[in-house]
């Protein structure tokens, strides 16, 4: 068992706890902080007592493992959002939109949806009013759906079976099993996929931002009017967009394992 007692400052410990809670990606008991941590019990759950009554953590219902809690999203949300930090993603972003002339953004997974953090709008008529900070559902996005692939098939499952998949236009995957056949199809292709099932006329391509272990940490897609640029058409700037992502995952993902 690691013994980080001695090499942990007091005032860091409940940073790190808290770090190893998100590094986790799924939930995460006390006991496995303790053991991963090699700090005392007591001022674990001291520490996670503290943390969860600032809304840095929460427990689940059943098995009252500890995750994220709301303001620890609020907080990432703001770092991913900062305009000092985010320049260089956003030069890459206008690049790929300058590139395939339509609209390119990045979206982070917030809880069971996905958000806008980033975005280039083309400059043309017909454009979708979506700003940073939108949040939209992920059974029907081409990143919601890769998002999706990419989780714990457990979660996943927890995910949809929540709530009745909503239809938002006539071509919106509503049936579970035909939605889980399209998300097996996307983990294996690597590419987000909506075909006018968020809303009608509009399609788009997202790919994953990926760290060194193959997770994802965000993604990058483009949307544009099937009239302007058939999804077929938009599919040939896959290599774009990958090359894209490529270059904001040397940025900003951790790039050294841990």
């Amino acid at each position: 068992m690691p013994n980080e007692r001695n090499s942990i400052p007091t005032i860091l410990r409940g940073f790190v706890v808290m770090e190893k809670v998100v590094q986790a990606q799924r939930p995460i008991s006390a006991a496995h902080l303790i053991e991963e941590l090699g700090l005392p019990k007591p001022s674990v759950h001291r520490i996670l007592q503290q943390l969860e009554e600032e809304g840095l953590v929460q427990r689940e219902p059943i098995n009252r493992r500890y995750l994220p809690g709301i303001r620890a999203q609020t907080f990432a949300y703001g770092v991913s959002t900062h305009k000092l930090l985010g320049a260089p993603r956003h030069a890459i972003l206008q690049t790929l939109s300058d590139e395939i002339g339509e609209t390119c953004n990045c979206t982070m997974l917030d809880g069971d949806r996905i958000i806008y953090f980033d975005r280039v709008e083309a400059n043309w008529p017909i454009r979708i009013q979506l700003p940073v900070g939108s949040r939209l559902p992920l059974h029907c996005t081409a990143s919601g759906k890769l998002f999706l692939a990419h989780m714990d098939p457990k979660r996943r499952k927890r995910l949809l079976n929540a709530t009745p998949l909503k239809r938002y236009s006539e071509r919106t995957i509503t049936d579970p099993e035909l939605l889980t056949e399209e998300i097996k199809r996307i983990a294996t292709d690597g590419i987000g996929v909506d075909n006018e099932e968020h809303l009608a006329g509009m399609v788009a391509l997202a790919v994953p931002v990926l760290n060194k272990r193959n997770e994802i940490c965000f993604t990058i897609a483009v949307h544009a009017p099937k009239i302007r640029k058939p999804l077929e058409e938009l599919r040939q700037y896959i290599p774009s967009l990958k090359r894209a992502a490529g270059a904001m995952a040397a940025s900003y993902c951790d790039t050294e394992e841990t």
